[in-house]
């Protein structure tokens, strides 16, 4: 479980990184923003089943 938890928080973190370049952009990218936030939540509800936190209805 350490192992996909480890490797879940570090896809997290370089998708957040990702967003924080796209938004420093002059014009950023809505589509990629888009596209980037949607994978980061699917890897926040990953890490929260891993952890058995409940989630919002």
């Amino acid at each position: 479980m350490k192992a996909r938890f480890f490797r879940l928080t570090q896809i997290h973190q370089r998708i957040d990184e990702r967003i924080r370049l796209e938004l420093r952009k002059r014009r950023p990218d809505v589509q990629a923003l888009s596209h980037l936030a949607h994978k980061e939540h699917r890897v926040k509800q990953a890490l929260r089943r891993l952890l058995g936190v409940p989630q919002a209805a």
